[in-house]
């Protein structure tokens, strides 16, 4: 398919960015990347790295799917790690339970694939499951855990081969304008349309439309263990019951109400630093654990250990790993629309903001900007 701009410039390669970069390309623009590092550093590399469709609302589930479909088509291009095994939320109290039991018969409705589990099953397919503990479990197979540092690095490498992207390294890019951007050298370039797609750093180039944004910079702390021993295997990716208040599918179920409530009474500091404990694997056997979420005025250069204890605490209740040694410690700020799935604006004709995909960069991100340029194909 063909587009009537041919000539696209993109800020930032972060998995935002390197989507419309990839979803232009396809779309037939010859598409040029710049990016102030040697390489993405920020939320994009530091996440959980999954591709999470389950935990998008019904009206997103669709996007969250295709935006699968595409990670399958990289994946199989480029050959990197990545594990299918889908997720499974395994809870240990009664009232996380009937949430379950409702969205697995509410979801199968609305198109979400899901299976309700009981105790027995997901002990025997979660060996990182604490044996006796669980009361239900909920396994989804559409999600995908992939290593987000290796995906941008090899992601930029496929775009340039595959599509012939071209990319500008360590180039800040220092001002925007219809038709053309300005580097740190005092370089001009020369574009048809320009996509701004560096996170809430979209401030230094458009403050005043960065001021009357609805986005919230958010950050969360993570931790990783050492490989587990012997090529231990976690299977499916975990979630608990504290996610069931984090992710917008469960939104449609009634019972959620008064798991949100039992938190609040029980355990407000666990609401105080919006925190839900969830692990992966990553491609040298370690596990990937969080998370937390601070936002606006809360956040902190300095990470808390404060965190870091609850989320452990809450998370060796529910789980059984063979090493629980922490081999590292990392924060990530990313900025989320509370009001959307991304927020876009065009503050100047051709020139677009792309960003705010908050949590959801990994999972959405693929899906959001195939959606953009399709949707524009279609409307001319």
């Amino acid at each position: 398919m063909n587009i009537k701009k041919n000539s696209i410039g993109i800020v930032g390669s972060g998995i935002a960015g390197l989507a419309h970069a990839w979803a232009a390309a396809r779309a037939g623009s010859e598409v040029t990347v710049f990016e102030r590092g040697d390489k993405a550093r920020g939320a994009s590399v530091r996440n959980f790295g999954m591709v999470w469709p389950l935990g998008q609302p019904p009206d997103l589930y669709p996007v969250a799917l295709r935006s699968r479909e595409l990670w399958l088509e990289f994946i199989a291009a480029a050959g990197i790690y990545h594990r299918p095994g889908g997720s499974v939320h395994a809870v240990d109290r009664d009232d996380e339970a009937a949430v379950l039991e409702e969205f697995a018969r509410l979801g199968a409705d609305l198109g979400y694939e899901c299976e309700l589990w009981t105790r027995s099953t997901a002990e025997a397919r979660c060996p990182g499951i604490r044996r006796g503990v669980t009361r239900a479990a909920l396994f989804s197979p559409a999600e995908i855990n992939v290593d987000p540092r290796e995906v941008l690095a090899v992601l930029p490498a496929f775009l340039a081969e595959k599509h012939g992207v071209r990319f500008h390294w360590s180039t800040a890019v220092t001002e925007a304008g219809s038709g053309w951007l300005r580097t740190g050298g005092g370089q001009k370039h020369a574009f048809d349309e320009i996509f701004v797609c560096s996170g809430h750093d979209f401030e230094s180039l458009f403050p005043a439309v960065f001021a009357a944004a609805p986005l919230k910079p958010c950050k969360l702390q993570m931790l990783r263990t050492v490989p587990q021993p012997g090529g231990w295997q976690l299977g499916p990716m975990l979630a608990s019951g504290l996610t069931l208040r984090h992710y917008a599918n469960f939104e449609i179920c009634p019972t959620l109400r008064a798991v949100k409530e039992r938190i609040a009474r029980e355990s407000p500091e666990l609401d105080r630093f919006g925190i839900h404990v969830m692990a992966s694997q990553d491609r040298f056997g370690s596990i990937v654990l969080g998370d937390s979420h601070e936002y606006g005025r809360d956040i902190e250069i300095f990470d808390k250990a404060e965190i870091d204890e609850l989320m452990l605490r809450e998370l060796r209740r529910l789980y059984d790993f063979p090493d629980w040694t922490i081999a590292e410690r990392w924060h990530g700020i990313y900025a989320k629309n509370p009001g959307g799935a991304e927020f876009r604006a065009e503050p100047l004709p051709d020139v677009h903001i792309a960003t705010g995909v908050g949590g959801s960069g990994m999972t959405m991100s693929f899906g959001l900007a195939d959606r953009f340029f399709t949707q524009r194909l279609t409307s001319v």
